[in-house]
């Protein structure tokens, strides 16, 4: 007979039959239910699918599993009603003998609990009862038990995803709100943002907090939607706010005669930083009504349901949608959970969590004879046992303080609340048994906050308290009240609820004020002390050091520089100085460990630095070195890097366990010990930088060339040809530039009519609002010329390019007649011997691991210092043996590769063709190599946009850079790496070798 839902619901609502008696054939009629064999009809032998199955419990002694799913499920049964929080406990010890399945499960034949324990993911069980099990929706859920666990990563990834659109939805309201506020006149004169900011961040946890049950409902309405509803003409709204405002205060008791819980902490405390009228005024409140729209998005705001809204994003899209000046990020990308996570689990989660296993472990046995011995001497000894492991592990829990020192709107501390709140039920649902007294462990006020903005810090302190209110919400269900007067629930909130301090002189959790720089009283610019805690976690302001000025300006940029010199190098990231200030605090014992993001350009050149200190100090014990993410809808490569005392034992890179990591967030050869060479000085070149519009196209080029000066000069003298990077990869652009050179007076400039004349109709102008005094006075000169450069092209004929920043490490050859941009990097050498050498893969696997990477494409960036400057040659340059053999082979295979690459390019035939067609752009090198990256790669996917032309010839280009590797290897007398140059651990092979060779000749040991 075919069983239903309804069936089903029935006949378990009825049932009073214990555990014993019932847990096989309920679970076998779920089974039924669905269409699913039972554990005896799939697997008679009970290998994989079985009841009662035995179990080696990580801590000794055995035990048994009611049901056991081999990767689906451990499921755990009780009689109905009994304690499911000790059955989860009891489950979880199961879990490592029963090869970790990815959920648990425990009934007690009416409420079903789902634990997910995928890592990154949260620990709150999907909940539903049997009565719910004639719903399609529910039912599903012991449909994906049994057949698709991973289905629940899913829907678990949907609801947060709802949540997320519900966030969104709601922001984008307010945000309209804010706008309509924004362009109202009032006769006292504008709000002002700041003054809208305030009022509607109240607003915000207003609504969360009426929809979590502690404000009263008015006939079945919610408080705010009472007062728009009865306060329509204009001064009623802002009356009513205001006394609603002053209730929640704790000014006065009730509102329209009901009783208000006692908020404070801080929310309404005054502004008296803000000069804003009316800003000093904590319970200011801006009257809506003359505003119809606005009210009418209020209206629609309260009757949405805040109890789930995500401040992880909520604060952040708020943020955008006040501030004019990232109202265009809006639509952008925002940090969510699953991102953060990243940081915190690793950061601050792991020592505790590593904490509670090991309490754990010790507990689960004196647990069983708690609950199981006969003798009441041993059940004391085991319950005092238990009590004092379980107020241990509450204490860890409670003394753990945390710091994101760039906080933005919480979202860091919002999870890191979160996460600390889910460690903290474990902890009590496995000592549930005992029944000891509730005592709310984690809160807010473990959570400190340093934010430059007045309007996110407001939204971080909001957003923690908001999170911490929800999850209590979520946990228990209902929200208690305190009295204030004692004798309440043991689970009511602090009074009053947003308690930030116990005592008035402890500092202010959540602080708005520069993380890295202060004024005192008399303007002396000081290094601000940050909260000691014990984990440090954040985000700081990705901004590179070439615009630190532009960006910060002249006066603050060099305090900063003065305050943190020989710390940290004037040419780094502004993200430096928050990991050395995390460096220093834990070096000074007043942290722990640190967690933080950077773009992935921390790992090399001036940024490095600051992670070769923490190596000093301490260590890396975990880092992402380089992971896609989105800033402001711009996308970036990041870097992760957690690092402490060397107190932690484990290193975990890119999510893989490893030995160590280095400052470059490598785990094998230890790259950052490469020094630079004296040999190798004086070759390599930045290109000329010119700064400002000195280059023109080739038709006008030749218009000037052909005009002739009153002085009788030739503009050849200062009209050259121009390269960029561009030009080296794809096709020619055929461009020119003006150069003066590197000192020639303006007087004699003058002399050349028409290009002086571009000069200073498109350069003067834009040089006049430099900054630094030469670039402004001496407008006709490039910025940079470069004279070293110059000096020593001028007796060559030719020389080596290659990009700065380039998806391929690619070298080319160009005239000393032409003028390289600084985009270009430039070799004073004319010899294939030397293009040889650093066309080979030797060269480019150096310049990959001792380089950084820039933009969007992740693409590699070459440096003269720590790429060219550090590399060994087979031969001291300047001292190569012409006529050995290998130093022969090399010139020839390179010359090899040039030649044929260059009749590939540009092949006779193609004199006659047009420059704009598809064939002729095709032929790039960029191309070339593509499909040189696509043959290597196996040639079967991702050729679809290589040119055929390309593809055909990718074999040979193969086997030209094969020759030249066997040549250069031969140089350095490695042949025997030949055959595995390709291979992961020949490249590590390689690189150790290039590594022990640079420090030989750095030690002078030649």
């Amino acid at each position: 007979m075919t069983l239903t839902p309804q069936d089903f619901v029935e006949r378990w609502g009825k049932s009073a039959l214990r555990e014993q008696q019932a847990a096989q054939s309920h679970f076998n009629e779920l089974c039924q239910l669905v269409g699913h064999a039972t554990p005896t009809q799939l697997d008679p032998d009970g290998r994989f699918f079985t009841f009662e199955e035995q179990v080696e419990k990580a801590t000794g002694g055995r035990g048994r599993a009611d049901v056991w799913y081999a990767g689906h499920f451990a499921w755990e049964y009780k009689g109905k009603h009994k304690d499911l929080d000790a059955a989860y406990a009891q489950i979880q010890s199961y879990r490592g003998g029963l090869d970790n399945p990815p959920l648990l499960v425990v009934c007690d034949f009416d409420e079903f609990r789902i634990y997910p324990q995928w890592v990154n993911m949260s620990g709150k069980p999907i909940l539903f009862h049997n009565a719910d099990l004639t719903d399609p929706l529910t039912l599903r859920f012991i449909q994906w038990l049994l057949t698709d666990p991973d289905a629940f990563k899913g829907y678990l990834d949907e609801e947060l995803k709802r949540r997320e659109r519900v966030t969104e939805d709601l922001a984008m309201r307010f945000a309209e709100l804010a706008r309509r506020m924004r362009e109202h006149a009032p006769p006292e004169g504008p709000w002002g943002g700041m003054r809208i900011a305030r009022f509607l961040t109240k607003l915000v946890f207003t609504l969360f907090v009426e929809d979590v049950g502690l404000l009263p409902t008015f006939d079945g309405v919610s408080t705010l939607s009472y007062i728009l509803a009865n306060a329509g003409s204009e001064g009623v709204f802002a009356e009513a706010v205001r006394k609603l405002f002053s209730a929640m205060d704790g000014r006065t008791p009730r509102f329209a005669f009901k009783p208000i819980p006692y908020f404070n902490g801080g929310l309404f405390a005054d502004s008296a930083s803000d000069s804003e009228p009316g800003g000093g005024d904590g319970l200011d409140i801006l009257d809506l009504t003359p505003i119809p729209p606005a009210v009418d998005i209020l209206k629609q705001c309260s009757e949405r349901d805040w109890r789930h809204v995500s401040p992880t994003i909520f604060g952040t899209l708020f943020e955008r949608a006040l501030d004019e000046s990232k109202r265009a990020q809006l639509g952008a990308h925002y940090t969510g959970e699953k991102d953060i996570r990243l940081v915190v689990e690793p950061v601050l989660m792991q020592p505790l969590n590593r904490r509670w296993d090991a309490v754990r472990a010790e507990a689960e046995p004196l647990m069983q004879t708690y609950l199981n011995a006969a003798a009441p001497r041993d059940r004391e000894a085991a319950r005092a046992r238990l009590i004092a492991l379980h107020d241990a592990m509450m204490a860890a829990l409670e003394g753990t303080t945390v710091l994101d020192p760039a906080c933005g709107s919480g979202n860091f501390l919002y999870v890191a609340l979160r996460l600390m709140k889910d460690l903290e039920r474990s902890v009590r649902r496995f000592f549930a048994p005992l029944a000891l007294p509730f005592r709310d462990v984690v809160t807010p006020r473990q959570f400190y906050g340093i934010e430059k903005d007045e309007f996110a810090a407001r939204l971080a302190h909001v957003a923690v308290w908001i999170g911490y209110l929800q999850w209590r919400y979520e946990d228990e269900g209902v929200l208690r009240v305190s009295s204030g007067r004692g004798g309440d629930d043991p689970h009511a909130l602090p009074h009053p609820i947003l308690r930030d301090k116990l005592t008035p002189d402890e500092p202010d959790r959540i602080v708005c004020a520069d993380a890295i720089l202060r004024y005192d009283a008399e303007g002396k610019p000081y290094e601000p002390e940050w909260q000691p805690v014990d984990v440090i976690i954040g985000n700081p302001p990705f901004l590179g050091g070439k615009r630190l000025r532009s960006e910060l300006g002249d006066a603050y940029l060099d305090d900063v520089f003065a305050l943190y010199d020989e710390r940290v190098p004037h040419e780094a990231d502004l993200v430096c100085y928050w990991y050395e200030k995390a460096r220093a605090k834990i070096a000074a014992g007043t942290a722990k460990r640190a967690g933080l993001l950077a773009t992935n350009s921390i790992r090399g050149g001036a940024n490095r630095v600051v992670l070769d200190r923490i190596k000093q100090t301490g260590d890396i014990f975990m880092a992402w070195g380089d992971r896609p993410w989105v800033l402001n809808g711009a996308a970036v490569r990041i870097s992760i890097v957690g690092f402490d005392n060397r107190t932690e034992s484990r290193r975990i890179l890119d999510g893989a366990p490893v030995n160590q990591i280095n400052a470059d967030l490598q785990n094998s050869i230890d790259a950052t010990q490469a020094r630079r060479l004296t040999e190798n000085l004086n070759i390599a070149f930045m290109g000329d930088t010119k700064g400002g519009a000195f280059d023109i196209p080739d038709d006008l080029a030749q218009k000037m060339l052909a005009m002739p000066n009153s002085s009788g000069r030739d503009n050849r003298d200062v009209l050259r040809p121009w390269v960029n990077g561009r030009d080296i990869v794809d096709r020619p652009r055929d461009m020119w530039i003006i150069d003066f050179g590197t000192d020639m007076p303006i007087e004699e400039a003058r002399l050349y009519e028409a290009p002086f004349q571009h000069v200073e109709e498109h350069v003067f102008p834009e040089r006049q609002k430099n900054r630094r005094d030469t670039y402004r006075e001496r407008w006709w000169i490039h910025v940079e010329a470069r004279p070293g450069m110059r000096r020593r092209l001028e007796v060559q004929s030719n020389y080596i390019v290659t990009p700065s920043v380039a998806k391929h490490r690619i070298f080319a050859w160009l005239e000393s007649g032409v003028i390289p941009d600084h985009q270009l990097h430039v070799f004073a050498r004319e010899d294939d011997y030397f293009f040889g050498v650093l066309h080979s893969t030797l060269h480019e696997k150096w310049s990959l691991r001792l380089g950084t990477w820039l933009g969007k494409g992740n693409d590699p960036r070459y440096t003269p210092s720590s790429t060219f400057e550090t590399f060994p040659f087979p031969y001291l340059p300047g001292k190569e043996p012409t006529d050995a053999p290998a130093h022969q082979a090399i010139s020839a295979a390179a010359r090899a590769l040039h030649e044929e690459r260059d009749a590939w390019l540009n092949p006779p035939e193609w004199e006659s063709m047009a420059a704009g067609s598809s064939s002729y752009r095709d032929r790039t090198l960029t191309n070339l190599y593509n499909a040189l990256e696509w043959l290597r790669a196996g040639g079967e996917n991702g050729g679809g946009r290589i040119p055929d032309a390309a593809r055909r010839v990718a074999p040979r280009l193969a086997a030209l850079h094969d020759a030249l590797d066997r040549a250069v290897l031969a140089a350095y007398g490695w042949d025997n790496l030949a055959d595995r140059l390709r291979t992961p651990d020949g490249e590590e092979e390689m690189l150790r070798r290039l590594l022990a060779l640079n420090l030989e000749r750095a030690s002078g040991a030649n």
